[in-house]
């Protein structure tokens, strides 16, 4: 079967103990970068794009392409049903992460044959059972693509330290990103489709746009494990994306936040690094109806 697929691009282990409960974040000491493996215990699908699925209970597969010319393609359907796609370069792996948790998930691989067109090579369905419901956003993916190597990990960890609790850390990262980065208006008129942000190319240059903003402040606060979610959608009708964060003593606080005293205020990292007006864009993403999430990845 041959598909069309433009449609479907988008926008857009290292040492030391855990101690967890499947409910609860894990907590490691020292703090852990994680690090996705494949490998090959147990594997899924054909050449040219293979799955090693040997950690889905972590919360993730790899999947990997040896093709040396074409670009390869998955399509995955979530437990939920919305419709995730990714694609491959030639020769290389992508970690992808089950954002909803476990359950269900049919995965269809596809090669490219020219252009825009791709066959599909197979389908499967993978059950997963999640060792802890955190995982998925503690681990690197493709669109939040981080190492311990990474300049955004060690500055992550150069921010805070083993007593920094969860409020502080992301206080401090949330800081030094709005402070550190400005709107980059060109590249925002100018990104393709399929765009994939790299977290240490936005510190290098100091500026990215709004899927910039949210992945290295996703990527920094994984990286002191902390749990967030890199939400992509609209905010009013214009496409964006902007992070959730799980705090132990609140539980999943929507839309990156900041703080004052014991009250939550909702905060858009770009919105609020690249206003005049704060007290009206406070208005606007202080209000939850303004955000629809499309993917979560």
């Amino acid at each position: 079967m041959i598909l069309c697929l433009p449609f479907l691009l988008i926008f857009i282990s290292g040492c030391g103990s855990s101690s967890q409960k499947k409910d609860e974040p894990p907590v490691y000491s020292p703090l852990q970068v994680l690090v996705p493996e494949a490998t090959g215990k147990e594997t899924l699908g054909s050449s040219p794009i293979i799955l090693d699925v040997s950690n889905i209970s972590q919360g993730y597969f790899i999947a990997q392409s040896d093709s040396s010319d074409l670009t390869c393609s998955l399509q995955i359907i979530s437990p939920s049903g919305v419709l995730y796609s990714y694609f491959i370069a030639p020769g290389e792996s992508a970690t992808v992460t089950f954002t909803e948790g476990s359950g269900d998930y049919t995965i269809t691989g596809y090669q490219q044959v020219q252009g825009d067109q791709y066959a599909a090579l197979y389908s499967e369905t993978v059950t997963v059972q999640l060792e802890n419901d955190f995982l998925p956003f503690l681990y690197p993916n493709q669109y939040v693509n981080f190492t311990p190597d990474s300049k955004a990990s060690q500055l992550a960890l150069s921010l805070i330290d083993e007593d920094t609790v969860d409020v502080d850390a992301l206080q401090q990262i949330y800081d030094y990103v709005v402070s550190n980065l400005t709107y980059d208006y060109e590249k925002a008129d100018t990104v393709t489709t399929g765009y994939l942000p790299d977290v240490d190319e936005a510190l290098k240059t100091g500026t990215g746009i709004c899927f910039d903003y949210a992945a290295l402040t996703t990527a920094m606060l994984r990286s002191c494990d902390i749990p967030c979610k890199l939400q992509i959608g609209y905010a009013g009708d214009i496409k964006h994306a902007w992070i959730d964060v799980y705090i132990r003593s609140k539980g999943w606080v929507n839309q990156a936040v900041s703080f004052k005293g014991d009250t939550w205020t909702l905060m858009d990292p770009t919105f609020d690094s690249n206003s005049d007006d704060k007290e009206a864009i406070q208005d606007y993403i202080g209000d939850e109806s303004n955000y629809t999430v499309q993917f979560t990845r």
